[in-house]
């Protein structure tokens, strides 16, 4: 695509320039934008904006690849681990996470059973010497995620059976079933073997009959983890409307899993859930 707006001045040449800029990126890059626009409303700043990630996108495409370490100039003044007191981690983490911050990197992570030494530990000892893509757009950061690279099996279990499972099942409302559960040979209480499909249609039968279901309470949630088999247990309260009446449930549940010899993946095999029919 080429553009001449030379025949154009001020506010009008600008919102011509946007308007092609958002045609490149929808053509070239597969961009989207809603019916209103973006969330940047100044033309000049959107102009900006626009040029910013077309910038990025062009070095991006050109694949240069360069470690952390040469990314940020090569630092020597952190610290191993090892070599950081206690009570001067919470520092240091801080000092390197605004250093990390200053150069377009950042440091995330999702299980809470990750201490700020791990991350520490983890930054200097091994993503100093991964590579990353050498782009360098005012503004835009290279995130890395801790626990893409140190899974903890014990919190994504317990994740995984909350928020895609019995959250789901005791909610009338939820966001998604679980695309990890084995395809056959399940079990739902009393109901074995039951292929994926089946014992989705089960849980969607037992929730429709309720005009409303309100999980209120999930307690006593504990992850038993072995090499090839776990098992995620805990408490619930549920309240549960026909219509004309509120009642409640409470009981324990539990959900069964197993891991995938290919992929590493856990996947639920069984659900039980104390007082309810299915």
């Amino acid at each position: 695509m080429e553009n001449d707006f030379s025949h154009l001045h001020g506010q009008e040449k600008i919102d011509a320039e946007n308007d092609y800029l958002k045609m490149k990126l929808m053509l070239e890059r597969g961009a989207q934008f809603g019916p209103y626009g973006n969330c940047v409303t100044n033309p000049a700043e959107e102009n900006r904006f626009l040029k910013d990630i077309i910038d990025f996108e062009d070095q991006v495409a050109q694949q240069k690849m360069i470690k952390v370490y040469d990314r940020i100039g090569r630092p020597t003044h952190f610290k191993p681990a090892d070599k950081i007191p206690d009570h001067e981690m919470d520092d240091a983490w801080m000092e390197l996470a605004n250093f990390l911050f200053r150069h377009g990197i950042s440091i995330g992570v999702c299980s809470p059973n990750v201490t700020i030494r791990d991350l520490y530990r983890f930054a200097v000892e091994e993503m100093f010497y991964m590579e990353m893509e050498d782009a360098r757009v005012p503004g835009v950061i290279y995130g890395f995620v801790y626990d893409q690279f140190h899974p903890d099996p014990v919190y994504e279990n317990m994740r995984l059976a909350l928020e895609e499972c019995i959250i789901y099942i005791l909610s009338k409302q939820a966001t998604s079933w679980t695309e990890q559960i084995s395809q056959n040979k399940l079990r739902l209480n009393d109901h074995y073997p039951l292929t994926a499909t089946e014992i989705k249609k089960l849980i969607d039968r037992f929730k429709s009959v309720y005009e409303d279901l309100q999980l209120s309470e999930i307690t006593e949630v504990s992850c038993e983890l072995g090499e090839k088999y776990s098992q995620v247990t805990g408490k619930y309260i549920v309240s549960m409307s026909t219509g004309v009446e509120w009642h409640k449930l409470n009981g324990s549940w539990k959900v069964d899993m197993q891991r995938d010899k290919v992929s590493g993946l856990w996947f639920i095999t069984g659900i039980y859930i104390e007082n309810i029919r299915f």
